[in-house]
């Protein structure tokens, strides 16, 4: 069975930082009009506007929104402002977490942070700000995000995040930024388990780790898996090592549950010559090696995501100079990717995501159909 959620259902208890008393408008609505333009691709506020102020999409908001005012552009960003993004965040996780299984054991979390380059021009600023988002690569979903001012303050922010969410059950992937003793100890603390990547920033922990798996009679008897892939003229190769023999790790108490590390070794071979890389890991859940090579690559879901962000909304050329309003943004453009995504996965539909922008664009009914998802 399917439901049709409506889009404000979610944000009705939403918080802002001035009091608001309606005046003409509810922030409801305008937060409705606003994932709704997004939804057609449309990039920013102005965009969204004068779409909105279209008579054909004015009936189409009056007959199935009940919205009977649209703002001016000026009220719009107003009312962007007004919201408190860590409370449009929890209602985006409230969301979230009313479409996926009860159960989400199984899923693998992935966590990374992206910068909004733009806002790096910010006066108000000095610094641009990043949003670390954790991403179920499996679903290709958005879970929630965080905002921090500076790259380095990441790794308080993926602890926060992990706090907020429920991701019992779960494989959470993290790069070698946040492979930090605390953080691991807050993924067990959820009921999830880790897999981080070793760097570094661990030098103790990385050196051990690699002359074990450098060790080729020690690699005898570690458990092997690989993949070859052709593309274009591009070969991939990828092979992983992982043991549980961990008895003789310096340290490895002060990593929660620590049951296991494993390493990839990748090859990427072109008509400019070859290249070799090894990466090393650490997990919580005893992993086999063909489990790491196919939780190591689902690390970088997240970074498509971002990637859709900047193709679709341009997002690093938003020039609008307040946080407020470019967090919010932030969250309704994942808003709108969580639905596509959906809608895909559900109707087997295999158009491109712009193509389905356009589509929804042309015809605003379209839309509809994004926020039909299956009950669980």
């Amino acid at each position: 069975m399917e439901k049709i959620y409506e889009i404000a259902e979610y944000f009705r208890g939403i918080e802002t930082s001035e009091e608001h008393n309606g005046y003409y408008y509810s922030v409801e609505e305008t937060l409705t009009i606003v994932i709704l333009g997004s939804f057609c691709g449309l990039r920013n506020v102005k965009q969204i506007h004068q779409w909105s102020t279209n008579a054909r999409i004015m009936d189409f908001l009056r007959n199935h929104y009940g919205i009977a005012k649209i703002p001016c552009y000026y009220w719009i960003l107003c009312l962007l402002k007004f919201i408190k993004p860590e409370s449009l965040n929890k209602c985006f996780v409230s969301w979230v977490e009313s479409f996926i299984p009860s159960s989400s054991e199984g899923y693998t979390v992935s966590f990374d942070g992206k910068t909004i380059r733009s806002t790096g021009h910010m006066k108000k600023y000095s610094n641009p700000m990043h949003i670390v988002s954790a991403h179920i690569a499996q679903l290709g979903i958005t879970f929630g995000q965080q905002t921090v001012y500076d790259k380095s303050n990441e790794i308080p922010a993926v602890r926060e995040l992990i706090n907020l969410l429920k991701i019992e059950g779960c494989l959470v992937v993290a790069d070698a930024l946040n492979c930090q003793k605390e953080t691991a100890k807050a993924i067990v603390g959820g009921g999830a388990d880790y897999l981080l990547s070793v760097k570094d920033n661990q030098p103790t922990l990385k050196q051990e780790i690699e002359d074990y798996i450098q060790d080729t009679d020690l690699q005898k008897n570690m458990d092997t898996a690989s993949t070859y892939e052709k593309n274009s003229g591009r070969i991939e190769s990828r092979i992983a090592f992982t043991t549980c023999d961990i008895d003789w790790l310096f340290g490895k108490e002060d990593w929660a549950k620590l049951a296991c590390f494993g390493a990839v070794n990748t090859q990427f071979t072109t008509s400019e010559g070859t290249t070799n890389e090894w990466h090393y890991y650490i997990s919580s859940r005893k992993l086999t090696a063909a489990q790491l090579l196919t939780h190591a690559r689902l690390e970088w879901s997240v970074e498509s995501m971002h990637w859709l962000l900047d193709v679709h909304f341009g997002e690093d050329f938003c020039r609008i100079e307040d946080k407020n309003v470019q967090q919010n943004l932030n969250i309704v453009r994942k808003i709108v990717l969580n639905g596509i995504r959906l809608h895909k996965e559900k109707s087997g539909d295999k158009r491109p995501f712009s193509k389905i922008m356009f589509d929804a664009l042309l015809d605003p009914m379209s839309m509809l159909a994004f926020l039909a998802v299956p009950e669980n």
